[in-house]
Formats: structure tokens, C-alpha cells, sequence
């Protein structure tokens, strides 16, 4: 069990709703991620199923997010993201997934989202990257320092998000599979409750 509180979470999952609504404000004008950094990998593969079907690559970025990078490469070397699903899914905003705690497909994923990894929470490693379409984050509880497995895909540009979050990596090949993921209640933070699309299987290429 990690030790971020429930109630962390509920602030985390707040925050994000309050910022989906800021969404519409967001800066224009913005330098594109993939502009920023162009960095060699490794990559991230991720095999979609549900009502996405497909492959996801990830450009990982450990020039920009070196101990993030290496945890995500960890986790995804041992197997932690597979079953995993996408617990939560806002139309315009992002897909987030990655709790290996509470989100392995076939069981009960109703905490999905307030779990983490017996891995340690990263400090955050801000950077300049916009929150660009594409651009995959990691999720976090109140505290900066609180990141751990959860990570999020933007469908569109999220600039108020900008040094608030770690960026990690950005799709280079996929991205109609992020847009045909499943999206969630609306009304509900975008928590898909039925039969959530999942990551079969993640692997580290490079």
C-alpha cells in the first residue's frame, strides 16, 4: 500500500476537474513538445484492447525526466502495467492509467486511481515541455513529490497544466489509439466505471 491518503487523491482528482474546466483558457501560441526535445527513447510500447485496439509508442524522455523515466521503465520491465486499465478517461483533456495497485483488469477497479507501486514516490522533475497533445504526464496526489506509476496521454493541449506536472515522454506512433479510448462519467471526473479499456501489455524497446 502506498502512502499517499485517500484524501490526497480526492484533492488530486478536484484539481484536475477545476483544470478540465480551465481547459477552454489555456494559452495559444505554445512551443510544440515535439520541437522541445527530440530524444532518441527508449520507447514505450503499449498494447491497447477494449474499445481501442492497437499499438502506443511512447518516446520516453530521460534527458528531461531521468528518475521518472527509470521508474516507468522499471515497472514496465516487471510486468506492473500489464492488465492495467484506463480508470480514468475526460473527452478533450487526457487518459490516465497506471495503478498497479488498484487497476489490474479482472478484479475490482473501484479504487483504481488512489494506488500506486511498492516502488518509492519520485520528486518532481518540472520542466519547460507544454502539455501538448500527445504529451504524457505523471498523475501525482497534492504534494509535487507524490508521483509514483500513474501517468496520463493529453488528446488535446492542456498548457495549464505547464510546470505543474512531470513530463516524461510523447506518442510518436498510436495516437488514433489514444482517441479511440474509452471515455469515462463525465459527471464523475471522467471515472470509467464499465468495462474500461486496458494495456494488455507494456514493454520497454531500446
Amino acid at each position: 500500500m502506498r502512502s499517499s491518503t485517500l484524501a490526497a487523491w480526492a484533492v488530486f482528482a478536484l484539481g484536475v476537474c477545476a483544470l478540465g474546466a480551465y481547459y477552454v483558457a489555456t494559452l495559444p501560441g505554445q512551443a510544440n513538445a515535439q520541437e522541445v526535445v527530440d530524444g532518441p527513447g527508449p520507447n514505450l510500447v503499449i498494447t491497447v484492447a477494449g474499445e481501442a485496439n492497437g499499438e502506443i509508442v511512447i518516446d520516453l524522455l530521460p534527458d528531461v525526466a531521468p528518475a521518472h523515466v527509470e521508474q516507468i521503465v522499471a515497472l514496465a520491465r516487471e510486468g506492473a502495467y500489464d492488465d492495467v486499465v484506463f480508470h480514468r478517461v475526460i473527452d478533450g483533456f487526457m487518459a490516465q492509467t497506471g495503478d498497479v495497485e488498484f487497476g489490474k483488469s479482472g478484479g475490482d477497479v473501484r479504487m483504481a486511481g488512489r494506488g500506486g507501486s511498492s516502488l518509492p514516490d519520485i520528486p518532481a522533475e518540472f520542466s519547460d515541455i507544454p502539455f501538448d497533445r500527445g504529451v504524457v504526464g505523471m498523475a501525482r496526489s497534492a504534494s509535487p513529490d507524490s508521483a509514483n506509476s500513474q501517468f496520463f496521454i493529453m488528446f488535446e493541449p492542456g498548457y495549464f497544466l505547464n510546470g505543474e506536472y512531470t513530463v516524461f515522454g510523447r506518442v510518436v506512433s498510436g495516437m488514433e489509439v489514444v482517441d479511440a479510448i474509452k471515455r469515462g462519467n463525465e459527471a464523475q471526473n471522467g471515472v470509467v466505471a464499465d468495462t474500461p479499456d486496458r494495456m494488455v501489455s507494456v514493454r520497454v524497446d531500446g
